[in-house]
């Protein structure tokens, strides 16, 4: 009866507009008070234990590493040297634009960061050069999702946390999936401006590309940081965090000179705004899990699809359905925090290996980015477009239904997402 007094609270506050952190967190201490000796104070401690995690301190470092290099002119280096790379493709724009985004995402480990650094230049160079709005808008919206599966990535550190998993692991298994979604999103791109009639153009002077490298060097130099640190058991995680912030604070104040002292406190506040909300769903929504674990509603769902004889594709296709549904309303983070603890048990018993369903699970959140009716990406695209909603969501279905396609195979092959952990870390 309280599991269903708990859901039926959530939906409820849902409903009626109350932000999702408010009504994760709202629902849970409602129940927890009616249906458990638990008192108001122990509530209050619990919800500050839920994030008194040293993974997660690795969320805000990243956060502010991403903005000091987008504040700055990172973005637009990392920009000219996609353009100097694929820019003489049929659709060279467009593919500089996922090009480029499959960079930012490596270093800025944010979708709508990555859509608003590289569209707000993107946009009105590709409509300028004769490619229709909707290859602008959607190129840009789908490959900016790209941020939170290329390492590092926020999504994946709460998947971690979540899930007891290691963050190393989880940061390698995202490598490969993020190029094989960027490669099929350039793809469909460069088919498609084919049959629009656009040819291939001379290629940039080969000097021309090696300046326009050096000049993005600095900032693409994070990416090595991050994933060379780890990967050479450098650092943890959470230090390459701290490493990135620091190192991001050096490119863009002394190497690059376009952040001056005065930038820093208004970089750093948003920042730590955008920090505190991400931190407050997680604590949120691990309390709300916390009072389904203490029902042992894991236990109960993992039983009766085992009773039921559900098999092992049969499961990854329902929760990939459960999943995009899901990620269409409400936050990542909130997602991960609620469904997993019910989800791994379930997939482990079938024999599905947690980093490969914590993969599965990002590419499902970067497909909810750009799905209606409140995918983040989709009103971050209209706010630097100045396109509404509805003309966003139509010019994005080629790329989406590409993003879904990959899911399928990143679903059912395994190895894509196991292959280079597995190597790394044994």
């Amino acid at each position: 009866m309280s599991v269903y007094v708990l859901f039926g609270l959530f939906f409820l506050l849902m409903i009626i507009g109350t932000p999702i952190a408010i009504s994760l967190g709202a629902s849970t201490f409602i129940t927890l008070l009616m249906y458990t000796p638990i008192s108001p104070e122990e509530i209050s401690s619990m919800l500050f234990e839920k994030i008194d995690s040293y993974s997660l301190m690795a969320i805000p470092m990243f956060i502010l590493a991403g903005n000091l290099l987008s504040k700055g002119s990172a973005s637009k280096r990392i920009i000219d040297f996609a353009k100097s790379a694929v820019g003489h493709l049929p659709g060279g724009l467009p593919i500089s634009a996922i090009f480029a985004s499959i960079i930012f995402a490596a270093v800025s480990g944010s979708s709508p960061a990555t859509v608003v650094a590289i569209g707000s230049i993107m946009f009105a160079a590709i409509q300028e050069a004769g490619y229709p709005k909707r290859y602008a808008i959607g190129t840009i919206a789908t490959s900016g999702s790209l941020g939170i599966l290329i390492p590092p990535s926020i999504v994946m550190i709460v998947y971690g946390v979540t899930a007891e998993q290691s963050i190393g692991k989880l940061f390698m298994a995202g490598v490969i999936p993020g190029l094989l979604l960027g490669s099929m999103l350039i793809g469909v791109t460069y088919i498609g401006a084919k049959k629009l009639g656009f040819k291939r153009t001379k290629p940039a002077p080969f000097k021309e590309r090696v300046q326009k490298l050096k000049d993005a060097s600095w900032g693409l130099m994070t990416i090595v940081i991050v994933i060379g640190g780890i990967y050479g058991g450098i650092f943890t995680p959470t230090e390459a965090a701290a490493v990135a912030a620091v190192w991001a604070f050096f490119v863009s104040w002394i190497i690059y000179k376009d952040v001056k002292l005065k930038d820093f406190y208004p970089i750093i506040l948003e920042s730590a705004k955008t920090a505190a909300m991400i931190m407050f769903v997680i604590a949120n929504a691990m309390l709300f899990a916390h009072f389904l674990t203490l029902e042992n509603v894991p236990q109960h769902i993992t039983q009766a699809l085992v009773n039921a004889h559900v098999g092992k594709i049969a499961f990854l296709f329902l929760i990939n359905i459960l999943l995009i549904i899901a990620g269409s309303f409400m936050e990542p983070s909130a997602i991960i925090m609620i469904l997993v603890p019910l989800l791994l048990p379930v997939a482990t018993a079938l024999g599905v290996d947690p980093i490969h369903l914590g993969i599965i699970i990002t590419v499902n959140m970067e497909i909810g980015m750009v799905s209606p009716p409140v995918g983040l990406n989709l009103f971050v695209t209209s706010g630097i477009t100045g396109f509404n909603i509805k003309d966003v969501i139509i010019y994005t279905l080629p790329w989406t239904i590409t993003l879904l396609i990959g899911l399928l195979i990143i679903t059912y092959v395994p190895i894509i997402s196991l292959w280079l952990p597995n190597m790394m870390f044994g």
